[in-house]
């Protein structure tokens, strides 16, 4: 007899909540609409490939990974052929990125590819722009592996 009852509860609560969600769906009320439901809303401002900004942050990130997981000294000295290969390559509404490559020289004496993007509202907590990068050959956690493939576009 529990178990029957059991049953009948349970069918009882399906079949109230389809009638529940079967009804017309309701307009948003004011607070829908206009508390943080509009959607991103992007300028596409995003800095140049070749922007100082943006190439010294790559390079206080670079030294910091290198020095604090991989216990090694190497630095990016200098930056050449820097070029944009696409600016939101993309479907509208994405986040706006500039897909950037070109060649480092690092503190070992070889010059290196690197690719890198900067996208807007990507930095901290969506505060500004950000930058996400990497040196081929010195991907050393394969976060970009083939060879920083998955860095360029």
């Amino acid at each position: 007899m529990r178990r029957l009852m059991g049953r009948y509860i349970a069918i009882w609560c399906v079949g109230v909540a389809a009638l529940l969600s079967s009804g017309p769906a309701g307009a948003a009320n004011f607070f829908e609409q206009n508390f943080w439901l509009s959607g991103p809303r992007y300028d596409y401002v995003v800095p140049a490939c070749a922007d100082g900004a943006a190439l010294g942050k790559i390079q206080s990130m670079f030294a910091e990974k290198e020095s604090r997981y991989w216990q090694s000294a190497l630095q990016i000295v200098g930056f050449e052929r820097i070029r944009e290969t696409a600016f939101a390559p993309w479907a509208e509404g994405t986040i706006p990125r500039r897909f950037c490559t070109g060649k480092v020289l690092v503190s070992d004496g070889r010059w290196r590819t690197i690719h890198y993007w900067i996208g807007e509202d990507t930095g901290m907590i969506g505060a500004s722009w950000g930058v996400e990068w990497c040196v081929v050959g010195l991907d050393r956690n394969w976060a970009y592996n083939p060879a920083c493939k998955m860095a360029r576009y």
